[in-house]
């Protein structure tokens, strides 16, 4: 099945990704991870690490002559800031460690973390805590979408809120939100007024030095009827989604498909009424996000991810000491203003790798031409 591993601290000499399972054949360059990581290096609200990172992808295993190998894939993109950081992280015992840091950051894992790990300085934990870690999921997910690519299933995101700032647009395409990014690079909103009214929210955040969450929305279209199951808990798609998107820095929701308007819908507004046009099953609409029962339905897959604002303050909070357990500030380090436009593209590689593994599930074979001969095998016997 497959499977992937990160590493790596966020000053540390470089981020990792590692993935298992991968089929063979599967076509795959650098360029295509460096396509993604561009996605999210370049948005509006970064503080100023943006400046010092160039974040492309070394592929250190598991290719030869542009195919995967069926071998794991390994993958780095290396840290220049990590010049700045070699005595504060070095990876040898020091005789001049940097001061330790002990004022936790309200809503951040600083506190958790050093009680959970034992630790007496923040650092040891906030460096794997950082969103830096998402560079590599990042990777992995863009090797996994060359995947799904060659079943034509597509994934992309837009920013449906910053702030008080909320998308008032719902007619839109698959297609418009894949050219988001062309269209609008620095906010990735499909409207360009409701764009900058985002960014102007964000200037202003940045004035007073607070920070601000939002909303994005990832869909994936091409998506067959069957993935997951309703079988078992563990197994059921929206499950799986949901965990992977929580599963990113700052996320505290997901919703899936209408399901917040739908809590204060009567059922018979809310599900979705099937019709058989063109010799297929479709829905009328889509308040289900694509999923039912636990299953993907064929229709777009729709989640959106809801971002808090981000924990480290220009003007920091008050917390508690944890060597005194004496009030004082939060510490303070370099951090943006608003993570939101990037987070698009992290959602965009964690619903990848869900849906990755559960078509390698589904259709697996250790050759990406047995899984389409699976694929296309299971279409036909279904009349899809």
């Amino acid at each position: 099945m497959l499977r992937i591993l990160t590493a790596g601290e966020s000053h540390g000499p470089a981020c990792l990704a590692v993935i298992e399972g991968m089929p063979a054949g599967v076509r795959l360059g650098v360029e295509d991870i460096n396509e993604d990581l561009e996605r999210r290096h370049a948005d509006f609200g970064r503080g100023g690490r943006k400046l010092i990172e160039e974040d492309k992808a070394e592929i250190l295993s598991g290719i030869r002559y542009g195919r995967t190998l069926g071998s794991p894939i390994a993958l780095m993109v290396r840290n220049l800031d990590f010049a700045n950081w070699g005595e504060a992280m070095s990876l040898e015992e020091t005789k001049k460690p940097s001061p330790k840091v002990t004022t936790p950051r309200p809503g951040h894992a600083d506190l958790a973390g050093a009680i959970k790990y034992g630790q007496d300085d923040i650092r040891n934990v906030s460096e794997r805590a950082s969103a830096r870690e998402t560079v590599a999921r990042v990777m992995a997910g863009a090797v996994v979408r060359q995947m799904l690519a060659e079943f034509a299933i597509s994934i992309a995101s837009h920013t449906v809120q910053i702030g008080k700032v909320t998308l008032d647009k719902n007619d839109y395409s698959f297609d418009e939100v894949a050219k988001v990014f062309d269209s609008d690079p620095d906010i990735r909103c499909i409207d360009s007024a409701t764009s900058k009214k985002m960014k102007q929210a964000i200037e202003a955040a940045a004035a007073r030095k607070d920070t601000l969450g939002g909303v994005v929305e990832v869909i994936a279209t091409g998506v067959p009827v069957g993935l997951g199951s309703v079988m078992h808990h563990d197994r059921r798609l929206d499950g799986r989604i949901a965990q992977a998107l929580m599963s990113i820095p700052s996320a505290k929701a997901v919703e899936i498909g209408n399901a917040i308007q739908g809590a204060a819908m009567f059922g018979s507004a809310f599900q979705d009424r099937i019709s058989y046009k063109d010799g297929r099953f479709t829905r009328q609409t889509n308040n289900s996000g694509g999923i039912e029962g636990g299953m993907s339905n064929g229709e777009n897959i729709v989640c959106r991810v809801y971002h808090k604002p981000l924990s480290t303050l220009g003007e920091p909070l008050e917390t508690v000491d944890m060597a005194t357990h004496k009030s004082a500030t939060a510490t303070v380090e370099r951090s943006d203003i608003c993570a939101v436009p990037r987070a698009g593209v992290i959602a965009e590689a964690m619903l990848a790798l869900v849906l990755g593994e559960a078509m390698i599930e589904k259709f697996g074979g250790d050759h990406i031409k047995e899984m389409k001969r699976n694929f296309s095998a299971y279409l036909k016997e279904k009349g899809l």
